[in-house]
């Protein structure tokens, strides 16, 4: 497999839509925290954290999805990102650690599952791109 492959469009649109869908996270989490405690049951101060830790990964993500070029490693350690976020939004339903309301509960999960879907999104179109590129 390459290192550097040419930017294919459904890989554009899946890195943009993870952008924009973190991005709005980010924005959420960040000026929302102290609304949404007592919908979701969620620490304001955790809900801050993830929402700040959201705003550079929304810059890269951005910035690699309008590149011409794409490096493949760079796009694995994104969908690497995207399945380690989805196992921790489990991971903290579970572990004890938050006692989120059901839609707290459905919040997690839904967003846990959605990022874990342009994970594997994500992985699909690199794999097309990377098998075009080396063809």
């Amino acid at each position: 497999m390459a290192n550097v492959v040419p930017m294919s469009r459904p890989l554009q649109v899946a890195l943009l839509a993870d952008a924009a869908a973190s991005g709005a996270s980010a924005a959420l989490l960040v000026t929302g925290a102290d609304f949404l405690e007592s919908w979701l049951g969620l620490p304001v101060a955790l809900m801050r954290e993830v929402g700040l830790v959201l705003i550079p990964y929304v810059m890269v993500v951005a910035f690699m999805a309008l590149r011409p070029t794409t490096s493949v490693g760079g796009v694995t350690t994104i969908v690497a990102i995207n399945l380690t976020w989805t196992a921790a939004s489990a991971l903290l339903l579970v572990s004890g650690w938050v006692a989120p309301t059901m839609l707290g509960i459905s919040f997690v999960l839904v967003q846990g599952l959605a990022v874990g879907t342009l994970g594997a999104i994500q992985y699909v179109c690199l794999r097309r791109v990377s098998v075009i590129a080396t063809a």
